[in-house]
């Protein structure tokens, strides 16, 4: 999003928690870099600070930061906590350091990258799943709450997209998305055809569209169907 934004005109601000490498991405795309944690409350005032000391305003946040961590109930605390700051709290937080500027203003935007997962489920990773759901439900919030204050917010939900995320799902995740997985950029092309637009869910798989429809609809059969998926994947060879 950041070469398709640049290249765009826009100037950006990146945040990583590998320093080299998003050094690297700002350096090409003539960007700042400000390496840290934005799941913490100290890493994404850094980068709003930084931001605002660069171009004096903020125009749109990606809150792109995002685990997986698989398991269910079962998975340790350790997991689940790393999934809330990280899927969840991150976004909180940067809407918390963002809205006072955007509020003043009367004009601001946040995109929230959630996943499929936010609107279906991913079978597999409870901590994934239900951090997904609510990082869509704050976006959605957010969208509600401050429409009426210039402030827009959207939910970025793609399915498979191949990025180290999806490689660390291993066998499972290529059982349910290596078939239909897309590039990054695809991704990038989309959000910026439709960023600001009037939809509020950005799907770069637009068959997912379907899927809530059916789950919203008729939910014992969506549910059989994901059954079937489960079957599968717990059945396939060691």
């Amino acid at each position: 999003m950041a070469r398709k934004f640049a290249a765009l005109g826009a100037r950006t601000v990146l945040a990583d928690l590998d320093s080299a490498a998003v050094s690297s991405v700002a350096d090409e795309v003539g960007g700042l870099a400000v390496p840290g944690d934005v799941a913490s409350e100290q890493g994404v005032t850094a980068l709003v600070e930084a931001a605002m000391a660069e171009h004096g305003r903020i125009d749109v946040f990606c809150a792109n930061a995002g685990i997986g961590r698989n398991g269910g109930p079962e998975a340790d605390e350790d997991a689940w906590a790393a999934s809330w700051e990280v899927n969840v709290m991150s976004h909180v937080r940067a809407a918390r350091a963002v809205l006072p500027h955007w509020l003043e203003r009367g004009k601001g935007h946040f995109l929230g990258t959630a996943s499929a997962a936010g609107l279906l489920t991913m079978l597999g990773s409870a901590p994934y799943s239900v951090t997904k759901h609510a990082a869509v439900a704050f976006a959605e919030y957010l969208s509600i709450t401050y429409a009426d204050k210039g402030i827009t917010a959207q939910a970025l939900c793609p399915q498979g997209v191949r990025t180290q995320l999806l490689e660390a799902t291993g066998e499972t995740g290529q059982i349910l998305m290596g078939a239909t997985a897309i590039e990054a950029t695809d991704v990038a092309e989309m959000v910026a055809e439709k960023l600001g637009g009037d939809e509020f869910l950005i799907l770069p798989h637009p068959e997912v569209a379907d899927y809530y429809a059916l789950r919203a609809a008729q939910p014992e059969r969506w549910q059989s169907g994901m059954r079937k998926l489960q079957r599968k994947v717990e059945e396939r060879p060691v």
